[in-house]
């Protein structure tokens, strides 16, 4: 059976200020409670290389949730797996480093399928 979702894409401005912009958008968006936060670190993670804009990305599928946060620098080590990677890591159920290395993604599950697996 195919699962049905939607994406959402925004761009923000790459100031500190837009963190919290960031943060009510995606929990407007997505119902799991530590979605705001993983954005904020996804958000603070990119914006953190310098790029201009900071592009972030919902896709949801079934009970899975995705979030992706794309700048147009190359991300440092310290950006890429630092305490804000740490964060998101512990939160989500998978995360990384985008396939171009100018962003991270998390993926969220509800809390009844990380049960069921």
């Amino acid at each position: 059976m195919p699962e049905s979702g939607h994406t959402w894409r925004r761009e923000f401005k790459a100031h500190p200020v837009e963190a919290d912009s960031v943060r009510r958008w995606v929990a407007c968006r997505l119902e799991h409670p530590d979605a705001p936060q993983v954005a904020n670190e996804l958000f603070v993670s990119v914006l953190s290389t310098g790029s201009p804009v900071v592009e972030m990305t919902l896709s949801t599928a079934g009970s899975r949730a995705r979030m992706t946060a794309a700048g147009s620098v190359e991300m440092s080590a310290l950006q890429s797996y630092g305490p804000g990677f740490r964060i998101i890591s512990g939160l989500s159920a998978l995360s990384g480093v985008n396939t171009d290395g100018q962003g991270l993604w998390a993926q969220l599950t509800s809390k009844t399928q990380g049960t069921e697996q």
